[in-house]
């Protein structure tokens, strides 16, 4: 059987629109979900379902908007090893993430390490030191080499609270 690539990332994506459910219900932040726009290719006639499509154009991120008046974008990505290779992240939503960071938004990632069932919330800064190293040195990197104090276990949770480390990459630029 194939594998289906479109399906990657739904469990982590769920959580996350569950979480940002509660933070609008909160008035804690307004995020909403960017789709991926698509061009149709065929429909079926009977049930009206896009059967065959392809992507319109690049994406930016899967998420933007204000958390208590400070602007947001992210990306949610997850793997099922203890290695991120740097592939998943792509060159015009780096550029993305990089542009809106110069007109004073935050951007990050919101990474899952299923294996482990702990998301890391890897800032801008951080992202941006694995990226340009890897057209040097390496192509990935290891859930070890990451700053242990931004993950989020979310164990027997449905949500991924992240909030509070949004606050503490907020804090630390300030």
């Amino acid at each position: 059987m194939r594998k289906q690539h479109g399906l990657r990332g739904s469990e982590l994506e769920s959580r996350i629109n569950m979480t940002i459910d509660y933070y609008r219900e909160d008035n804690l932040g307004l995020i909403q979900k960017i789709p991926t726009p698509i061009t149709p290719i065929s429909i079926s006639n009977t049930k009206k379902q896009i059967t065959s499509a392809y992507f319109a154009k690049k994406s930016t991120v899967d998420y933007i908007g204000v958390v208590q008046g400070i602007p947001v974008c992210f990306d949610a990505k997850e793997v099922s090893t203890d290695t991120f290779p740097l592939k998943n992240i792509h060159e015009h939503q780096y550029e993305f993430m990089k542009d809106f960071e110069k007109q004073e938004g935050v951007s990050f990632l919101l990474i899952y390490f299923k294996k482990r069932e702990i998301v890391h919330y890897m800032s801008f800064k951080e992202l941006n030191k694995f990226y340009n190293n890897k057209k040097y040195t390496k192509s990935s990197f290891c859930f070890d080499d990451l700053n242990k104090s931004y993950n989020i276990d979310i164990k027997n949770s449905l949500y991924v609270p992240f909030l509070k480390m949004l606050q503490k990459d907020i804090d630390k630029r300030y």
